[in-house]
């Protein structure tokens, strides 16, 4: 049977891995974000097979420092990645602001706002790094974000059909689509136009899934969930 971890549990593991001395947050980081990239190429070759691009969607928690680690790794594999913060750096947790850090040392990383700007989508893939498993409450600020992943994603797409076909980009979230609850799976953000979470065509976890995955109105809005092992 598979094991379903709530937020809470997921926590004391990585907790505890860490204060035993086995592994520090920031390795921890950049192995999640090597599963997010192992996962896209495995799901897509022909990402892997020549450089595409990237928008990555980093929020104020930790998941969005795996959204860094995401975009440093697209980067050295030639891709073009655009980054977005939603929040101030100055209020990143220690390890996402070193990746943070990594990432704006060579390139800029833009205020989310800038990504709500945009009416054309020049861009294959959207990382949604925004919360994961850290969002327990609704954000009105939010919905407007999810709607725009929405409008930018072809949800509908083949999965077996030649990536470089697609008329908009997929969408790949971190451990949890933005606006589901880790414990519930139930949309937490107020609906906008119809939509109430980001949906993705791929979701990467870490360790084991989450309750939400499988529950609610998690399995609507995760598409494919595929659980990445970090070492814990």
């Amino acid at each position: 049977m598979t094991e379903l971890l709530t937020a809470a549990q997921m926590r004391a593991i990585e907790k505890a891995a860490i204060d035993s001395g086995d592994v520090t947050g920031l390795e921890l980081m950049e192995r999640a974000g090597r599963g997010v990239v192992e996962a896209i190429f495995e799901e897509w070759p022909e990402f892997a097979a020549t450089p595409h691009r990237a928008v990555v969607l980093c929020g104020p928690g930790n998941n969005g420092g795996d959204g860094f680690v995401v975009a440093r790794l697209l980067k050295q594999r030639g891709w073009e990645v655009e980054v977005f913060l939603y929040g101030d750096a100055e209020n990143l947790p220690p390890d996402a602001r070193v990746n943070y850090e990594r990432w704006s040392k060579d390139e800029p990383v833009r205020p989310i706002t800038d990504f709500l700007k945009r009416k054309t989508w020049a861009t294959d893939l959207v990382v949604d790094a925004l919360f994961g498993t850290g969002l327990t409450r609704p954000l009105e600020d939010l919905t407007t974000i999810l709607f725009n992943i929405d409008d930018a994603a072809d949800l509908n797409a083949d999965p077996d059909t030649d990536v470089s076909k697609f008329s908009a980009p997929l969408v790949v979230a971190v451990d949890m689509p933005t606006g589901i609850h880790t414990d519930t799976g139930k949309v937490l953000v107020p609906s906008h136009k119809g939509q109430g979470a980001a949906s993705a065509n791929l979701t990467v976890t870490f360790h084991s899934e989450k309750v939400g995955h499988r529950t609610g109105d998690g399995p609507q809005y995760c598409g494919k969930v595929v659980v990445k092992d970090i070492g814990l």
